[in-house]
């Protein structure tokens, strides 16, 4: 009954700003962890950002000073500032959360990025 809706994603040129949102709705869940991961055309999926109940956050070399993640945890949100986007930054971005006992994506979001 848990759901992750994404959206925020789409076309921008190198340099441009995005911010991807995830909420969370459905049956109310407690999540020890939510964050994003991203799957480029060809390439396997990889974590990009993942924040903690308490706000302790964690990202990938390739995006770090870059990218910002943050979580209302009120509202069951999470979100990731994209600043300074690169044409490699282009994937699909998925929403995660990770309950005590379960582990939940979204659907994914686009992003591209154009040179």
């Amino acid at each position: 009954q848990v759901r992750l809706v994404e959206s925020g994603g789409g076309l921008v040129q190198a340099g441009e700003s995005l911010r991807l949102s995830c909420a969370a709705s459905g049956i109310i869940v407690s999540f020890n962890a939510m964050g994003w991961y991203r799957q480029a055309a060809g390439k396997e999926r990889e974590l990009v950002a993942h924040m903690t109940s308490i706000g302790i956050a964690n990202y990938a070399d390739s995006v770090k000073g870059r990218f910002t993640i943050s979580r209302d945890n009120a509202k069951n949100t999470v979100y990731l500032q994209m600043n300074s986007l690169k044409p490699e930054d282009t994937a699909v971005y998925y929403c995660n959360a990770l309950s005590a006992r379960d582990n939940y994506w979204g659907q994914g979001t686009q992003v591209t990025v154009s040179s």
